[in-house]
């Protein structure tokens, strides 16, 4: 069969079929319907007198007219959109405006590329002889002006941070953040990376391009902390009115807390935002005691704060990284929030052993097993 003849009879079996399922459905009830039932015009006696679709993006643009004529009968999308009035409901851009640059001359300055390596002789050498090396800092550096802004709004997406942080809203990282936690380069926030709490204890070094005379805030949050309500957040770290990308000249509004994921409560997300001013801010309202040390003053909300600000700030930047339970988190709870340390699961105490004596009379064979020194034996029981 041809795809003419195809498209034919899935045309007249579709027709038949909704013309056959009305007829059955007022023979059932007995009633007549509500309203026009769908092709009750077409004579199903005579279908070869129907004009053909001819092909299927035809078909297609009449299918889409269809679905999009308001009906009588209730359908699943308006069950849906009663019961969720956000449901397919489009999300908002919030960030900088995207400058896309001309398609043309971007296809034109890569052909030109193209042409230049063609007519090198160094390169034509260093391929022939297998020593042809690519600048991976090159290619990063194209990556982050092309395609980089698409890519990371799709991590964020697939993280949940903009559903957690800025619900209905998204925005495409524009600013790349430098973030390192060691002097080495070694402890960086990509995104979605993973860190422990003790890599992360100390102040991160950021940098981030800017232009002269620009101010910026700087937010670290988690939303996947808060131990009473699990809307909320825990604010780690602020920044206000940063001049040019020099973090550490801006007013700091919240003092650095490390990472505390409590134990038995798996990998949490420390989320990095950068918002643009536009002009100086007041942050009167946004300053918490230094040190700050309790946890209802860092009970925060992202989205409350942009909404507060959003005349005068844009977020234009993002990173984060993922963290679990160590050892420094007890020394957190401890020494810097001064509360007992939650534990979200159950921590198996050790084999209780009476103490060893020096005569086993009636012990099994073995019993000096359960004093032995070093690693715990892997065979037998006793």
């Amino acid at each position: 069969l041809t795809v003419k003849c195809v498209q034919n009879l899935f045309v007249c079996f579709h027709v038949r079929f909704e013309a056959e399922t009305s007829s059955v459905l007022c023979m059932k009830t007995g009633f007549p319907p509500l309203g026009p039932m769908p092709n009750e015009e077409i004579d199903v006696a005579n279908l070869e007198s129907l004009e053909k679709y001819r092909s299927y993006n035809r078909y297609f643009r009449q299918a889409e007219e269809a679905k999009n004529k308001p009906v009588w009968w209730k359908t699943y999308r308006s069950h849906v959109e009663k019961a969720d009035p956000e449901h397919g409901a489009e999300r908002v851009d919030i960030g900088l405006p995207y400058r896309q640059t001309c398609r043309i001359k971007e296809v034109r300055a890569r052909k030109q590329v193209m042409k230049d390596n063609k007519r090198s002789v160094e390169l034509e050498r260093a391929s022939r002889l297998r020593t042809l090396r690519i600048s991976l800092d090159g290619v990063e550096e194209t990556w982050r002006k092309t395609t980089a802004p698409f890519h990371l709004k799709k991590l964020a997406d697939h993280y949940g941070v903009f559903r957690d942080l800025f619900p209905m809203a998204y925005f495409l990282p524009q600013v790349t953040l430098h973030i390192s936690y060691s002097q080495e380069n070694r402890d960086q926030v990509h995104h979605g990376n993973r860190l422990t709490p003790t890599e992360a204890a100390s102040v991160p070094q950021i940098s981030f391009a800017a232009e002269e005379g620009s101010l910026w805030t700087l937010l670290l949050t988690c939303p996947d902390e808060h131990l009473v309500d699990s809307e909320a957040e825990y604010v780690h770290w602020l920044v206000g009115n940063i001049p040019g990308g020099a973090v550490q000249d801006g007013e700091e509004l919240c003092h650095y807390l490390p990472p505390f994921p409590p134990r038995g409560t798996g990998f949490h997300r420390y989320v990095f935002v950068l918002f643009k001013q536009d002009a100086r801010i007041s942050f009167q309202e946004d300053i918490r005691p230094s040190p700050c040390s309790s946890l209802v003053d860092r009970t925060f909300k992202t989205v409350d704060f942009y909404r507060k600000h959003q005349d005068s700030m844009t977020p234009a930047g993002l990173a984060f990284f993922q963290s679990q339970w160590d050892q420094s988190v007890t020394s957190t709870f401890h020494h810097t929030l001064n509360m007992k340390e939650p534990v979200f699961e159950f921590i198996r105490p050790p084999v209780y052993h009476p103490p060893q004596v020096k005569f086993p009379h009636g012990k099994p064979l073995r019993y000096l097993d359960r004093y032995r020194d070093g690693k715990e034996h892997t065979y037998g029981k006793y």
